[in-house]
C-alpha cells in the first residue's frame, strides 16, 4: 500500500509539473527535458509512468475533462433551475481555469492540437451536450424562450465562453475572467429569457458554485 501511495504521489507530481510546463510553453514548445526539470524528478521516474510527451499531454487533457465532468455532475445534484445551472457551469469553469494549472494546461493543449486537427473534441462536445440538455429543461421550465434551438444555443454559449476566457487571458492574464463571464450573461440573459421571467435575471447572474472538483459543489444563491 505504501509503495502504491508513493507511485500515485510521483505520478501526480509529474502531471502537475508537466501541466505547468505545457501551460507556459505550449505542447510544441515544451520538451521532456524541461518537464523533467520542472517536476524535480528523474528521467527514469517519468518514463516509468509515461512513455512520451504525447501520452503526458493526453493524460492532462483527460484529467481536465474529468474535472469538468465532476463539476457537471455536482452542479446537476443541486436544487437549481436549468438556466441557473448553465450560469453556474460557466462560472465554475472560469474558477477552474483561474485556480487549476491542469485545467489551464488541458485547454491550451486542446486548442494547440486542434490547430492541425489532432486535438481532442470530447471536452467541448460533452460540455455542449450538457448545455443542450439544460437548455431543453430551461425551455420546459419557462426560463428560455420557446423558439430557441437548444443545439445551436449550446454551441453558441460554449463558443462565447471560450472567446471570453481567451480574450481575458490575452488582455488581463485572466485576472478579470470572473467579471467578464458575468458581463457575458448580463448581455445574453435579456435576449434569451421570456419577458415574464426577466425580473429573475439579477438573481440568476449571482448564482455560483463553491468547492473544488471532487470535494463537492454547493449553490450559494437560492434557487426557485
Amino acid at each position: 500500500m505504501a509503495q502504491q501511495a508513493r507511485a500515485a504521489a510521483t505520478r501526480a507530481q509529474i502531471v502537475l509539473g508537466a501541466a505547468e510546463t505545457f501551460e507556459k510553453q505550449g505542447y510544441v514548445g515544451a520538451s521532456l527535458g524541461t518537464i523533467i526539470e520542472n517536476t524535480g524528478l528523474t528521467k527514469g521516474a517519468l518514463y516509468f509512468h509515461f512513455r512520451s510527451k504525447e501520452e503526458l499531454a493526453r493524460c492532462i487533457v483527460a484529467e481536465q475533462h474529468a474535472t469538468s465532468i465532476a463539476s457537471v455532475a455536482a452542479i446537476g445534484r443541486e436544487q437549481a433551475s436549468a438556466i441557473e445551472q448553465i450560469v453556474m457551469l460557466c462560472h465554475e469553469m472560469a474558477r477552474q481555469i483561474v485556480h487549476d494549472p491542469i485545467v489551464r494546461a488541458g485547454i491550451r493543449i486542446t486548442l494547440e492540437l486542434s490547430a492541425d486537427e489532432q486535438g481532442p473534441t470530447d471536452p467541448y462536445l460533452d460540455w455542449i451536450n450538457t448545455c443542450e440538455q439544460l437548455a431543453r429543461r430551461a425551455i420546459d421550465q419557462g426560463d428560455l424562450k420557446s423558439d430557441i434551438d437548444p443545439p445551436r444555443f449550446a454551441r453558441f454559449v460554449i463558443g462565447a465562453f471560450t472567446g471570453v476566457q481567451t480574450v481575458s487571458q490575452v488582455l488581463a492574464h485572466r485576472t478579470d475572467l470572473e467579471q467578464r463571464v458575468d458581463d457575458m450573461w448580463m448581455f445574453l440573459l435579456p435576449g434569451i429569457m421570456p419577458a415574464d421571467r426577466q425580473s429573475d435575471i439579477g438573481r440568476i447572474r449571482k448564482v455560483r458554485s463553491v468547492g473544488a472538483p471532487g470535494v463537492g459543489i454547493g449553490q450559494v444563491a437560492a434557487g426557485r
